[in-house]
């Protein structure tokens, strides 16, 4: 990203305080475009961040995607306003094999405000993954990155929204992850002032993780963090 993205010192120090897009990306996208490919959109940027409100990308990117579907496309988001372009991802549904991953990352809202304090809350969420079912599209629950929550709850509320296996990550360490990026400093911040710290553990995220696992077990589906379940959208 640093390099590709073209930015500089200062606009790294700043990530997630701006936004940058490129312009021509659906005409970009008109000429990369094949019938065999598959296309995960996005795992470093949500598509449906508040920017796009003013943009308006993806309606000219679906437009392309309609004339020329791939073999899979798969969004990420964890923006109800995905629900605009819900007739266009109905069109694109039936040219297209069309995943919508939707992120569900705690079942408490006062976590949330604490860690995402600018997105949706769970209701507001939980209404487009709904919508998303109901208009005939494969919808997945992805609980990424697990903040703190009831684990159990949350795995249920996930397995109730939707119909298919339920994904999930904890927050990114170093002690797991040697290379890459990792959850960034103001996470910590906030695990330390908040008594969360647990949540960063390794042991303490494999029994989180082996606890929604129980649950989605006993109703009937799969449950995988990191890269086996991600991989189930692209496959």
């Amino acid at each position: 990203m640093r390099i590709y993205g073209g930015l500089k010192p200062e606009d790294w120090r700043r990530w997630g305080q701006f936004t940058t897009f490129k312009g021509n990306a659906p005409e970009l996208l008109r000429r990369e475009l094949r019938s065999d490919q598959v296309i995960y959109c996005s795992p470093l940027v949500d598509p449906y961040q508040p920017a796009e409100a003013g943009i308006g990308m993806m309606p000219r990117i679906l437009d392309e995607l309609i004339a020329r579907p791939p073999r899979i496309f798969t969004i990420q988001t964890r923006g109800p306003l995905i629900m605009r372009d819900i007739e266009l991802l109905k069109t694109l549904a039936g040219a297209t094999d069309l995943r919508v991953s939707f992120s569900l990352t705690t079942d408490s809202d006062d976590v949330r405000r604490l860690f995402e304090p600018l997105c949706a809350t769970l209701e507001e969420r939980l209404d487009a993954v709904r919508l998303l079912r109901e208009s005939g599209i494969r919808t997945y629950a992805t609980l990424a990155p697990l903040l703190p929550c009831d684990p159990e709850r949350l795995a249920r509320i996930a397995l109730e929204a939707t119909e298919e296996d339920v994904i999930g990550d904890p927050f990114h360490v170093r002690a797991v992850k040697r290379h890459g990026a990792t959850t960034r400093d103001a996470a910590y911040r906030i695990g330390e002032k908040h008594r969360f710290m647990g949540w960063f553990d390794p042991d303490f995220q494999a029994e989180i993780v082996r606890r929604i696992s129980r649950v989605a077990t006993n109703a009937g589906r799969r449950f995988a963090a990191g890269t086996e379940g991600f991989r189930w959208l692209a496959h």
